[in-house]
């Protein structure tokens, strides 16, 4: 994938997916735009505990990814973010992109009206990590949905920002791990 249709994707995740959140939570709801974001819910102690949480569940990931049961997936992530030769820059650029957007849409949309379990689960599943035709890349999933549950219940708990440090910090670290600048194989 060119730089450029995957700075175009970060950009859509950014800035397109939380449009349907605003909408329909303003519409329905009366929420707007301002209360959504969460501005005034935000510390930085939240969002420091978001980010621990994020880097300390990305950790176990990267050692569970590399079980001898994935070395059959037709396609790793390892190898797909590998071959996208992601800088510093980009992986920074990507993480910001989905935490921000995805936690928008999933978080403060998705969640608001079917709670954290399912939202969980949904989220995992458009990720393509629940598969009921690759039942490795399922166990995967399960290996992220705990960390997606964590995130929807802190959400609940501490708010978007602790949600959106959890999503950024995890998606850095394994674009970080898994590029080609830091991933020497």
């Amino acid at each position: 994938m060119k730089k450029r249709a995957l700075y175009i994707l970060g950009l859509i995740t950014l800035l397109v997916f939380p449009i349907p959140t605003f909408l329909v939570m303003w519409y329905l709801e009366g929420t707007s735009f301002i209360e959504l974001l969460q501005f005034e819910n935000f510390t930085y102690l939240k969002f420091g505990v978001g980010v621990e949480i994020g880097i300390l569940y990305a950790f176990i990931a990267l050692l569970l990814m590399n079980a001898p049961v994935f070395d059959k997936l037709p396609v790793r992530v390892e190898t797909m973010v590998k071959n996208m030769k992601l800088s510093v820059w980009d992986c920074v650029f990507l993480s910001i992109c989905a935490g921000v957007g995805e936690e928008l849409l999933f978080r403060s949309g998705v969640q608001f009206y079917l709670g954290p379990l399912l939202t969980s689960v949904i989220f995992v599943a458009v990720h393509g990590y629940l598969n009921p035709f690759n039942w490795r890349m399922s166990i995967y999933g399960l290996i992220v949905l705990p960390f997606i549950l964590m995130i929807s219940y802190g959400f609940e708990e501490f708010g978007l920002w602790f949600a959106i440090g959890a999503h950024l910090s995890y998606d850095l670290v394994l674009f970080l791990s898994m590029s080609t600048k830091f991933n020497k194989d």
